[in-house]
């Protein structure tokens, strides 16, 4: 039997590793959508130095999911960040990616079960998210979990907006 994952709250020493995985995450979901300037643009904000100022602030939880001691994973949540102000008492999904060898293996369930757990343990009363238009398969797994479309948003790489929607949960 094949060793499964593990996911593990994320330190400031995991700094290089969730630079990297977020990297080439981002990269082999959607690279192909953009140009080489934009993608490179985008990429700029997921350097080893941003990842530990936001694994040590409080604001934000992050678990790292590792094959042994490799990223293979991680999630993220943090104060929102979106184009309008939430309820008072909302957190931000920020991120969620797994390399693709590992889509479909489970451990997206329990990626979920450990966000909506956090959030409630906070003491959050919504948690927002926001996803690509045609992620169908990321806009389905998000409604399972009671997730529902709230509006359109246009999410920036580099120089070009992605149409992106906006999905809430009420905790």
């Amino acid at each position: 039997m094949m060793p499964r994952p593990t996911l593990r709250p994320a330190t400031v020493d995991d700094a290089a590793s969730l630079a990297g995985v977020a990297r080439a995450t981002f990269t082999e979901t959607f690279g192909t959508l953009y140009s080489a300037a934009d993608l490179a643009t985008f990429l700029e904000q997921h350097t080893p130095e941003d990842w530990a100022r936001e694994v040590a602030d409080p604001g934000y939880a992050v678990q790292i999911v590792e094959m042994g001691h490799v990223a293979v994973g991680y999630i993220k949540l943090g104060p929102p960040k979106l184009p309008f102000t939430p309820p008072e008492g909302a957190i931000e999904l920020r991120q969620f990616y797994l390399l693709q060898p590992w889509q479909g293996s489970g451990l997206g369930p329990e990626m979920m079960e450990w966000a909506l757990a956090e959030a409630r343990a906070r003491g959050h009363q919504a948690i927002y998210l926001s996803v690509f238009t045609d992620n169908y398969r990321a806009r389905r797994f998000y409604a399972k979990y009671g997730f529902e479309d709230v509006g359109p948003y246009q999410f920036m790489v580099g120089d070009h907006a992605d149409e992106d929607v906006v999905m809430r949960r009420t905790l």
